[in-house]
């Protein structure tokens, strides 16, 4: 059962790092909230998250943060400081769900959190800011802050997802994870090599 229970911090970590790909600051905002409502238990990393004051910053943070994504041509600006930044939220968030769900020693628990939640946060933000700079590219950013609504649904039906059914949610970013990368390798193809004479 032990194995289950990995599993399943597991699945929830990758679930919370996806979704810090969309936006950075909804996921510990979402987990925080189910901490203090009782639908998460917090131990270890994640007791920093516990009380309505962490949860009043995150919530500042996350109107700022969807607020910003709506301005048409500051969102691409915005991905310049959003892509490092949902790296690591992405690995703190794995990476902390790991270190409070199971005894793993510290070096595997942040290598898993690293390579997993940074790896998956990571291609869901490049795959955000390939949509983005398509539509930048095809309405000169006026379809941008649709795009920007849509991320915000994704961070939270995916935390919401990882937080009350974690297998299920395993399942649906490793096909949101292949999806991203096919994205991004378009977009790649389509970048045209400059020769210069």
């Amino acid at each position: 059962m032990a194995a289950l229970g990995g599993l399943v911090a597991i699945s929830l970590g990758l679930g919370l790092a996806a979704a810090s790909g969309f936006r950075v600051f909804l996921p510990p905002l979402l987990l925080s909230g189910a901490i203090n409502i009782g639908i998460v238990e917090p131990s270890g990393q994640l007791e920093m998250l516990d009380g309505w004051m962490p949860f009043s910053v995150l919530l500042c943070a996350v109107l700022l943060e969807i607020g910003s994504y709506l301005i048409p041509w500051l969102d691409n600006v915005l991905d310049v400081v959003a892509s490092p930044a949902a790296v690591i939220a992405g690995i703190g968030m794995m990476g902390s769900v790991i270190g409070a769900e199971t005894n793993l020693d510290p070096i595997v628990q942040w290598t898993m959190a690293v390579v997993g939640g940074g790896g998956v946060a990571g291609t869901v933000q490049a795959g955000t800011v390939a949509t983005r700079a398509v539509s930048t590219g095809t309405t000169g950013g006026l379809a941008n802050p649709i795009i920007s609504v849509f991320e915000a649904i994704m961070a939270i039906v995916v935390t919401l997802l990882a937080l009350l059914a974690p297998l299920l949610c395993l399942v649906v970013v490793m096909i949101g994870t292949v999806y991203a990368f096919k994205l991004i390798l378009r977009q790649r193809d389509r970048i045209k090599p400059v020769h210069v004479a």
